[in-house]
């Protein structure tokens, strides 16, 4: 029993008996468990935060690829207008 369930169980033994006291922290701890089993499937594990950090880094990558790509791409078009203009 955790340190709570004992105190809980301390508390119901001066209203009720033992027996129902027990029942009754029992009852608890397996709802409270079944909640917690239902809730678990939000908590982020380890490998999870591992998996977004390798994701993150594989779009920034990318990203900073089609940045790249798109500079190359203003800076040839600069240069042709400007050839454009000052070559007439």
């Amino acid at each position: 029993m955790l340190v709570a369930e004992i105190e809980l169980y301390k508390v119901l033994k001066t209203k009720f008996s033992e027996n129902e006291a027990e029942k009754i922290v029992a009852s608890l701890d397996l709802k409270i468990q079944s909640k917690f089993e239902e809730k678990k499937g939000d908590f982020a594990t380890k490998e999870d935060l591992a998996n977004l950090k390798v994701e993150m880094e594989r779009g920034f990558k990318d990203q900073l690829k089609w940045m790249f790509i798109f500079w190359i791409g203003q800076l040839a078009s600069f240069i042709a207008i400007a050839k454009f203009i000052f070559h007439q």
